[in-house]
């Protein structure tokens, strides 16, 4: 076994090399380095607050002029829907596979390496990606299709579209899915079993050894659920992200509001850390502001996914009335992932402090949870409160990986299927699934930590992203054309007339009022 992880661990390191050009690239240039500020700008960062940016300006700030809009879309929403999914439960689905373990261990990552200053480049890239995830959802349900009782969409539909129906534009982007699903399913493994082991040492106060039956029970239950619930189609994935998505919100929202309240006194230090690590001169005019800057991007576009074209899908699983009507639910999407609960998650990171010892070089790590419950115990007052704080983010971090491995699995067989729909075909793909989830838990139950996975994830992030990008831009005027449609108001249905382009699911929805 130990012969096996350390062949990954050296596949990995060769990865790593690669996703380091594609994040670092230009700066890894000793001529461009040199350039004031603009030096530590690299093509990636560019590109997602660039595209951002851009995005916000074309759409004059929609994110802001449309927030509340985007609530009463979600308030609104029926329970049940003929054909597709709610826009309520979209935003569930897709929260279930936004919210997940990096926005605890990416965010301490992010301040244990970047500073706290890393946290406000989180901001940053969250606002302007807001805007990113209106265009990217927006576009998803332009481009939507009609199967039986369901809508399906996303990357490798508008993709094909808008590649002038190349049908090897869709294969190609559907299987770029799958490969960023398999790089992150390890992780997502690794880390529920992970919780249900601190979990346990919580409640009973002792350490468990990872190869107990503890763990290998956990292992072969999740395997199960995991079978039930993600092989039954996306309305059966939706049961169970309509009820854990909010609990696992409002738990984890609320344990860090207690800690930040208890400790009140320390806000005013946290914002002043924040702002100052991110704009001191010797950070800007030095290397301290290009690793806040990178990490903050790196780990903003992990968690809340704006700009990587992955939440497109159950973006465009949703029965909305108008297209741009999921785009402001998405835009909301980004807003709790990563302006909320990351924000809350470096709260108690930056005020507990240990992330300033020694022992935060070493947070980095994959599944390392006992490392941020330091932080969170260092801020609960009282041994009796400490326990309780450590078991509620323990479920909730158990609840965020367990969620992603449903939303992931989901969404990889309509991928499967987008490429081909040959029996046998699925059942591969559904078995490669469940033998990467398996090596993931099984690395925990070895005692092994692959923290080499964050750059898989990293790789598979931007490489992604740079596929979906350009993407987004050949087919901004069709978002615009709806957008302009959309705030005419003027109670005509979207058709292909208003798009500019054929989209028959608007047309037969018209028809059909």
């Amino acid at each position: 076994m130990q012969a096996l992880f350390d062949a990954i661990n050296a596949v990995c390191g060769k990865i790593q090399v690669i996703s380091d050009l594609f994040w670092d690239f230009p700066t890894n240039f000793a001529w461009y380095a040199r350039i004031p500020i603009l030096g530590n700008f690299s093509l990636a960062i560019i590109l997602l607050i660039g595209s951002g940016i851009f995005f916000t300006c074309q759409l004059r700030f929609i994110q802001i002029r449309k927030f509340r809009y985007g609530l009463h879309v979600l308030k609104n929403s029926k329970k049940n829907e003929k054909t597709g999914i709610s826009p309520l439960t979209s935003f569930f689905l897709s929260t279930a596979m936004r919210v997940g373990p990096g926005n605890i261990l990416g965010v301490t990552g992010a301040i244990s390496v970047g500073g706290p200053g890393a946290l406000f480049w989180m901001w940053v890239s969250a606002f302007f990606g807001m805007a990113t995830a209106y265009t990217e959802s927006t576009l998803s349900q332009i481009f939507k299709e009609k199967k039986n009782d369901e809508y399906i969409g996303g990357l490798s539909f508008y993709g094909k579209r808008l590649l002038r129906g190349s049908a090897i534009a869709g294969v190609v982007l559907s299987l770029m899915y799958i490969v960023y699903a398999l790089l992150c399913f390890p992780a997502q493994g690794f880390n529920t079993v992970s919780s249900v082991g601190q979990i346990a040492e919580t409640l009973t106060g002792h350490t468990i050894p990872t190869n107990s039956a503890l763990y290998w029970i956990s292992f072969a239950v999740l395997l199960v659920v995991v079978i039930a619930v993600s092989f039954g189609g996306i309305k059966k994935v939706t049961k169970v992200t309509d009820l854990l998505v909010p609990v696992m919100a409002v738990v984890y929202v609320l344990t860090v509001c207690v800690l930040v309240l208890v400790n009140f006194t320390r806000i005013p230090w946290f914002f002043y850390a924040v702002f100052t690590e991110a704009f001191k001169p010797e950070a800007v005019f030095g290397g301290a502001f290009g690793i806040a800057l990178v990490q903050g991007v790196k780990r903003g576009l992990m968690s809340n996914e704006a700009g990587q074209g992955t939440i497109t899908m159950p973006a465009a699983a949703s029965n909305a009335k108008h297209p741009c009507d999921q785009g402001c639910v998405q835009a909301i999407g980004v807003f709790l992932d990563t302006i909320v609960i990351c924000t809350l998650t470096g709260f108690v990171v930056v005020m507990g402090r240990v992330w300033q010892t020694d022992a935060g070089a070493a947070w980095f790590e994959l599944g390392k949870l006992p490392k941020y419950l330091a932080s969170a115990t260092e801020l609960a007052p009282g041994t009796a409160f400490n326990t309780i704080v450590s078991l509620l983010i323990s479920v909730c971090f158990g609840l965020f990986a367990f969620t992603c491995l449903l939303g992931f699995m989901s969404f990889t067989e309509i991928c499967a299927n987008r490429i081909s729909t040959n029996k046998n075909f699925i059942t591969v793909i559904r078995i490669l699934c469940l033998v990467v989830i398996s090596f993931g838990v099984l690395t925990n139950i070895a005692g092994m930590d692959l923290g080499s996975l964050w750059d898989l994830s990293d790789f598979a992030n931007i490489l992604i992203a740079y596929c979906n990008i350009p993407l987004l831009y050949i087919g901004f005027k069709y978002v615009k054309n709806a957008t302009r449609h959309f705030e005419k108001n003027d109670g005509t249905p979207f058709t292909s007339r208003e798009a500019g382009i054929q989209v028959p699911v608007w047309d037969q929805k018209a028809k059909e009022k």
